[in-house]
């Protein structure tokens, strides 16, 4: 697999379309870091990190406003392992006029588009999510 990230949010997109109410996929401290940020604005119910079959797995319960109708409506991978998007403190960017959030990995770890802005960081956009 070259792009983990990449396979996640498919993943968790597919999930969603056939409403599964909930996804497993391998473990890494990077899915878990952006697990914990979509668990804190609300796109998911929550997570945790299991054993299947000798493997460390996590597992991610989604989360639908009505029935069958998912929180997170579009998934995006901004930056891939070809083609790398930094952006300064000053071009953070907006995600659906803020009703959306931009996962940023800054040097002070994984967070939000808006975190990043309050503490005037700047990093590599990993995904759009809205």
């Amino acid at each position: 697999m070259t792009d983990p990230i990449a396979d996640m949010l498919t993943r968790i997109r597919n999930a969603l379309a056939v409403n599964k109410p909930e996804v497993f996929m391998p473990y890494s401290k990077m899915k878990e870091g952006i697990a914990v940020i979509l668990k804190d604005y609300d796109y998911i119910e929550g997570f945790e990190k299991t054993v299947k079959g000798g493997h460390d797995q996590l597992r991610i319960v989604l989360r639908y406003s009505k029935p069958r109708v998912p929180a997170i409506s579009n998934m995006k991978r901004v930056s891939t392992p070809g083609k790398r998007m930094y952006v300064s403190k000053e071009k953070i960017p907006t995600v659906l006029q803020n009703f959306g959030i931009a996962i940023i990995s800054t040097s002070q770890g994984l967070m939000a588009n808006h975190e990043a802005r309050k503490r005037r960081l700047g990093g590599e956009i990993v995904c759009e999510i809205y």
